[in-house]
């Protein structure tokens, strides 16, 4: 697409909102639809992770460095375009701390770094001293632990509204309760969508739906194989710092890189600017089924407490879940669809999309004005197999 035009951005998760704040700023006229409320699916459901430490050489490795350059850029953009009093995004270059407990684990995470540092990844194997200096409640029975100062937090909640108001001061108009329910063809060319607020007509259509993407990519005819991935976090009460990085055990990348869909849970510890703190990490393939389960409450309970023993004494103030989207080559999808012209994806990011959505948005911007055959996370990819989706 050589012209501006009218684009239709269906979700208003974070990476629908970047998409359409992108688009409105580079002088799209952008509307988006979402079935429920702003930030109201998997954006909501997330710990804000901004991460490197979990991504080894390729091409999502690269899409989160050249995110997290936007993050730092986007701080300070917010602050000018939004009215004074607007909440801040709580964007903190906090650092990640990879501990290893196990002989086999510290084996698995140094050989990890390792080829990180081959793709330029600052990734400094740290001793004794300087653990204690990075978290000094941590337990003593560590056999590795490298250090990432890459690693940031952001507010996925507010960060998603800011994007929106930002897009809206670019005149991106934002319509909640709107589900999309089929494609509006003329010829073999997608030229809006049908919803159940009647018929919405743009130029093309940015799938952005999260782990609902599946169900609308078939929907539109160009069916992905997305599917959600269950995840549940525990909040404890507010209480003094006393987990000062994001600290997770070596397991976690593991857990994030496989492809099993039963339960499977590693150790994950941050606080936040309120002063709780949040513990994960679980991981599950079990559709949309959204009961929190006490087995994996106690199993994530039980494994944070190898980490940070104090937490013991510390109540759990609740526990909510989200799904990601999981996609089975492990890479996000952006760019346009060959199957249905005028289709373009941005899905698929799994647990990643909050760090992830700023060069998601850049990409597909770019793809909208300008066709790129090197784009690694393209529909029609070697890696992934579309058969499996229908």
């Amino acid at each position: 697409m050589t012209e501006r035009g009218r684009i239709i951005v269906i979700g208003a998760g974070i990476v629908g909102a970047a998409i359409a704040r992108s688009l409105g700023h580079h002088g799209y006229e952008v509307v988006v639809l979402d079935r429920g409320p702003t930030a109201g699916g998997t954006s909501s459901r997330g710990e804000g992770n901004l991460l490197v430490s979990d991504k080894g050489p390729g091409p999502e490795l690269e899409l989160m460095r050249r995110s997290l350059e936007l993050w730092r850029e986007l701080d300070g953009q917010l602050r000018d375009e939004l009215p004074a009093g607007f909440p801040g995004l709580e964007l903190d270059h906090k650092g990640g701390l990879v501990v290893a407990t196990t002989g086999a684990g510290a084996v698995a995470l140094r050989g990890f770094a390792a080829e990180q540092r081959t793709a330029d990844v600052v990734a400094d194997e740290v001793d004794e001293s300087r653990v204690r200096e990075l978290e000094p409640d941590l337990t003593r029975d560590w056999t590795a632990a490298v250090f990432y100062p890459g690693d940031a937090q952001v507010q996925p909640v507010v960060a998603t509204e800011a994007l929106l108001a930002s897009a809206r001061s670019r005149g991106v108009r934002v319509r909640q309760g709107v589900e999309v329910v089929g494609p509006l063809l003329i010829g073999d060319r997608l030229q809006g969508v049908l919803t159940t607020d009647g018929p919405v007509t743009g130029d093309a259509v940015v799938l952005a739906a999260g782990p609902w993407s599946g169900e609308l990519s078939r929907r539109l005819r160009a069916p992905l194989p997305v599917r959600p991935r269950r995840g549940t976090v525990l909040v404890t009460t507010r209480m003094p710092h006393r987990v000062h990085r994001k600290v997770y055990d070596a397991d976690y990348v593991g857990a994030v890189g496989s492809g099993a869909a039963d339960l499977q849970v590693s150790s994950v510890v941050e606080s936040t600017a309120a002063g709780t703190v949040l513990i994960g990490s679980s991981r599950e393939r079990r559709g949309f089924d959204d009961r929190i389960e006490a087995r994996v409450v106690a199993t994530m309970a039980a494994k944070a407490l190898l980490l940070f023993p104090f937490l013991k004494d510390v109540p759990v103030m609740r526990a909510y879940g989200g799904f990601r989207p999981f996609m089975p080559d492990h890479l996000p999808v952006i760019g346009p669809d060959p199957r249905v012209q005028g289709l373009f994806h941005a899905t698929g990011h799994e647990g990643a999309g909050i760090g992830l959505s700023l060069a998601t948005a850049e990409i597909l911007t770019g793809l909208l004005a300008k066709p790129d055959p090197g784009n690694p996370f393209r529909v029609d990819r070697p890696t992934l197999t579309l058969e499996d989706a229908a």
